[in-house]
């Protein structure tokens, strides 16, 4: 941990309260990983969407306001700073270099490019379909790993596509 965690965080909550309250704040959100289980089950077809959608949508955030409960407003707080100054410290860097941001946007379309050309290759080619799961999570996973290899500015040009009144300046 660095200094600057170590210095803001110095005046911490009960122990046992912040190890609870951070474990059911944290499982809360590997709720979504027991949806292939639930599909896998031999439950009704209505009972598993039901399950799946609270398992992606409802339960998460259930375990985020029990947290909280365990937490309390000092500890919850002082969750939220720790996460986001562990983001800080240890997230993307504001600027990259030019070969990083290359490789970056490489990682970036890699993902979106296989999301357009995958469905129309399931009957075509045999392995494609027999792995499509597993293609498509590694595609996620680059996708995640590509905003975090071209840093903070590619974050704010991203958000910039959500604001309508954002301004693209060409040097």
């Amino acid at each position: 941990m660095s200094a600057e965690l170590n210095k803001q965080l110095s005046k911490k909550p009960p122990g046992n309260r912040l190890f609870w309250g951070a474990l059911v704040f944290i499982s809360g959100f590997f709720t979504p990983l027991f949806i292939p289980l639930v599909l896998n089950s031999n439950l009704s077809t209505g009972l598993k969407s039901v399950l799946s959608g609270l398992l992606a949508f409802g339960i998460p955030e259930l375990f985020m306001i029990i947290a909280a409960g365990i937490l309390g407003k000092s500890g919850f707080n002082y969750l939220k700073k720790y996460i986001r100054l562990v983001f800080r410290v240890y997230g993307p860097p504001d600027s990259v270099s030019k070969t990083r941001y290359i490789i970056g946007l490489i990682l970036f379309f890699i993902p979106i490019l296989l999301a357009l050309v995958l469905p129309y290759m399931l009957n075509l080619v045999q392995v494609v379909a027999e792995n499509y799961v597993t293609i498509s999570i590694v595609s996620d996973g680059l996708l995640i790993l590509s905003l975090f290899v071209l840093g903070g500015d590619f974050w704010d040009k991203l958000r910039g596509l959500f604001n309508r009144n954002a301004k693209m300046q060409f040097p």
